[in-house]
Formats: structure tokens, C-alpha cells, sequence
């Protein structure tokens, strides 16, 4: 391994690597050896040509969670995630700190939007729901049997506007008959609600704007109000990627750099049924998204004007493999943990042709997000970019473990006391308060430091800083 700039170092090719690794860590900022070695073993996939992690590195199944994986002649679902469409919107709106309760403005949210693991919402009838698994948000039109609040409030007008913000339009080919019947079940129901883990709505001010010309392109200004959605495929997703993860396995596993890292080889029944399938839980979380979005804007609309224009700046997945052309040469390119960064130049006939992709990065619970805008630089990374801030220490070690009668087996590195000052002034509306801890800010690498270091790489220009007020999570 040696550094090779400020905010870059390379993995040099050692045994069966097919190519060097490279990643774009700053000096100084903490990364986990065995994120590393994760890394390497992404290196050694067959046909792989590119090995690249973001400052958000951190340990995940197989691959670590903050890289990008693409190669010529393979798919692996563990180089996608368990989360499969995982992501990031933010809505907009005319209202101005100082002017609003965004203690109200959460708690009322709360009350349509359940939090945490194995909450149902949005209950469907099995056509519809494979209906919507096959063509995403540009499905939810023709949803027949609508019974709930969510279809009484829905806007087709805000949501046709909304389509043009969603990255692929919201809408990929799946394949539902590739989806199991356990992945069905556990899905019928799930739209519309947040999850657990790291998965959040916040209530945030634009602190900062640091490009007023983009900024104002993408609706942006500073004091402005914003709501930040970030969740995902929710049980459905896992379920698909579990099944397939498990597949990969039977296929290829005296192939694989090892028992975490299968794959499939492209062009073959199965991988197509994989992808098929992927398809389907990225609709899940697109959609997920966009019903979420339905009921955040009623209850705005409720608190501060009916009439109230509400529009998303964009919606963009995390955790997806895709077919893309880079340099004349199709290659899937497997963002795990990472976020599409595409210039000007690779958003031609769409709302961003002049300005490019807007790049939605939060931070940890209690810190700053940010919105970028991608660059012709980043093509070094294959257009891609950090989804976030990245842990520095597991779940367990930040929240402890304890057993029954408050035996204690792991005490937590996070104390409650620094827990509660890294959230003073912050509105926190939690479903699990005993697991809370697990994302407390003190678990994250420092957001400011990730984003100056893409900044400074020239894969991503800051575009604005937003600061939380109220946080929802699971």
C-alpha cells in the first residue's frame, strides 16, 4: 500500500489481484485493516477492472461498504448489498428557519410513516405490488385496489414532476418472477415505512451554500427548509439479495476470492434472473421513497398551506449494480455504500444537462449532510462518489451489549452523557431508544473531512451544507 497523494492511496497488485486497488482516504482519517482487505479480495474477482473505495470505507459482507466494483463478465450480489436500492431524496420547500416547528414539523410526520424494523404501511394486493416491483414509480398510477391515506393525498401532477428528479426515473425492467415467495411476503405491506439501522427523515436548514448558481438550479437557498428521506428495499430487498447472495454461492464458490465474494457469470440464465430480481427491490425502495414523500408533503401541507409547492432536488440509490458504458466499454459497475456522481456531459436530455447530477450525502445522526454536483474528474472512480460518513466503530462497540437483569458482556464506548451532548439542539424522535446509541454521531468518521476529501479529489464540487434540526429514526 502507498500513498500516492494527499487524499489517495493504492493497493498495489500482490498474488491473484486483477488489478490495484485504490482509495480515497485522506491522511490521518481512520480506516479498518480488514475494510482494506476487503478491498484486495474485491481485486481478485475475475474479470474485475476496477477496485475503488470512497472515504466512507468501513467493513460490510464481502465488500466493504463505501466502494465501487466493476468488471467486464460478472455480477455479485454481495458487492451490491443486502440493502439493495438504499438511498438518499431530499424534498424542498418555501418555508424559512425561524419561521416553522420543526418539532412539530417531525412529530406530525410520525404519525403516517412508521419507524423501525418489521412495521407494514401501505398494504397492496399481490398484482398490484408485483405490478409496482416491475416498473417502479411510473407504476403507481395504475395501482387498483387503493385503500389508505397515502392514495387519498397523492398528487399524479407533483409525482410526474418528481419522476424527472429520480434517477432512472424511478423505474427499472424487474422481473417478478425471479423474486421468491418469501421475499413477496415480507414486502406486501412495507412501502411507505423507514426501517431501522441508519435509515432517517430529517428536518434540516441549508446552512451553507457554497454554489449559488447550482444551488438555486437544484431549488436550493440558504435558511431554506429541507426534508432528507434516506431508506431503502426494506425486508423485501434483503430477502432478494439473501436468496441470490446464497445462489452465487452454489455457482461459484471454488472460484471466488472467497465464501463472501461469489458471483455470477454475466450473459447466463441466472444472472439474468439476478438482475431481474435486483431490479425489482431497487423499484421497491424507489417507490418506498416516493410514497414516503406523498405522506411528508401532506402533513407540510397541513401545518403551513395547502398550496404549498414542495419539489424534490433528486433521489439516488446507493447500493445497485447497473450496466454502463465508461470509456466505450460496458462494464457492470457494482456501488456498494456509493453514490453516482455523473457530470454534465452524462446528463444530457435530462433537468441536469447544465449543471449535473446532484449528489445527496448525509451525515451521521446529529452532523451535517451535504448536496454536491458531479464532475468529468470523477471518472476515475467510474463517476462515483461516498455515500456518507462511514462508521469508525460497530453497532455493538458504540451501544454496548447487556443481557438480562442489565448484565453487562460489552459496555458501551459511547457514554449516554456524550450521547445527549452530541445531540443538544437537535429534536430526536426514536422507535428503539435501547439501540439508539448505535448511531449516535460519535460512531461516524467527520463528515466535513469525507467531503473535503472528494472536494479536494475532484470527484464531486460542495454544493450546499444543511444541518439537522429534527431527526425520525427507527
Amino acid at each position: 500500500m502507498k500513498r500516492v497523494s494527499p487524499y489517495k492511496l493504492v493497493l498495489e497488485r500482490e498474488g491473484d489481484m486483477k488489478v490495484e486497488a485504490e482509495a480515497y482516504v485522506a491522511e490521518g482519517t481512520h480506516v479498518e485493516t480488514d475494510a482494506l482487505d476487503q478491498l484486495r479480495n474485491a481485486a481478485r474477482l475475475p474479470s474485475v477492472v476496477k477496485a475503488v473505495a470512497m472515504p466512507d470505507i468501513h467493513v460490510g459482507y464481502g465488500v466493504p461498504i463505501g466502494a465501487v466494483v466493476a468488471a467486464t463478465d460478472i455480477v455479485s450480489p454481495a458487492a451490491v448489498g443486502y440493502d439493495i436500492n438504499c438511498g438518499m431524496r431530499i424534498v424542498t420547500t418555501p418555508l424559512e428557519h425561524g419561521d416553522v416547528d420543526p418539532v412539530k414539523m417531525a412529530e406530525t410526520i410520525r404519525r403516517d410513516i412508521p419507524l423501525g424494523e418489521g412495521k407494514t404501511n401501505v398494504k397492496m394486493h399481490e398484482d398490484d405490488f408485483r405490478l409496482v416491483l416491475e416498473y417502479g414509480v411510473e407504476a403507481l398510477k395504475d395501482v387498483t385496489h387503493k385503500t389508505g391515506r397515502v392514495w387519498d393525498v397523492r398528487d399524479e401532477a407533483e409525482e410526474a414532476e418528481d419522476i424527472e428528479r429520480i434517477q432512472e426515473r424511478g423505474s427499472l425492467l424487474g422481473d417478478s418472477v425471479h423474486v421468491s415467495h418469501r421475499a413477496i411476503e415480507r414486502g406486501l405491506g412495507q412501502l411507505a415505512t423507514l426501517g431501522g439501522g441508519n435509515h432517517f427523515i430529517e428536518i434540516q436548514v441549508v446552512e451553507s451554500v457554497f454554489d449559488e448558481k447550482i444551488a438555486a438550479a437544484f431549488g436550493l437557498r440558504k435558511n431554506q427548509i429541507v426534508v432528507m428521506i434516506h431508506t431503502g428495499s426494506r425486508g423485501f430487498g434483503h430477502q432478494v439479495a439473501g436468496d441470490y447472495m446464497k445462489l452465487a454461492k452454489s455457482l461459484t464458490l471454488d472460484r471466488a476470492p472467497n465464501r463472501d465474494l461469489c458471483f455470477i457469470d454475466a450473459g447466463t440464465p441466472e444472472a439474468e434472473h439476478y438482475m431481474g430480481a435486483m431490479n425489482c427491490a431497487a423499484n421497491f425502495g424507489f417507490a418506498n421513497r416516493q410514497l414516503m414523500t406523498v405522506l411528508v408533503r401532506h402533513n407540510l401541507k397541513r401545518l403551513y398551506g395547502e398550496r404549498m409547492s414542495l419539489p424534490i432536488v433528486y433521489d439516488v440509490p446507493h447500493n445497485i449494480v447497473k450496466a454502463e458504458d465508461h470509456d466505450g466499454k460496458m462494464l457492470w459497475v457494482h456501488r456498494k455504500g456509493a453514490t453516482r456522481a455523473f457530470p454534465a456531459s452524462r446528463m444530457q436530455g435530462s433537468r441536469y444537462a447544465e449543471t449535473g447530477q446532484p449528489v445527496l450525502i448525509p451525515g451521521s445522526m446529529g452532523t451535517a449532510s451535504y448536496v454536491l454536483v458531479g464532475t468529468e474528474e470523477s471518472s476515475v472512480t467510474l463517476h462515483s462518489v461516498n455515500h456518507g460518513a462511514g462508521r469508525v466503530m460497530s453497532r455493538t462497540a458504540a451501544a454496548g451489549k447487556y443481557g438480562r437483569k442489565g448484565k453487562v458482556f460489552r459496555e458501551a464506548a459511547i457514554s449516554d452523557r456524550d450521547f445527549e451532548h452530541a445531540m443538544r439542539g437537535i429534536h430526536l424522535i426514536c422507535e428503539d431508544k435501547r439501540a439508539i446509541k448505535e448511531e449516535a454521531p460519535q460512531a461516524y468518521k467527520n463528515i466535513d473531512e469525507v467531503i473535503r476529501t472528494v472536494a479536494d479529489a475532484g470527484l464531486a464540487r460542495i454544493v450546499a451544507r444543511m444541518k439537522p434540526l429534527a431527526v425520525l429514526k427507527g
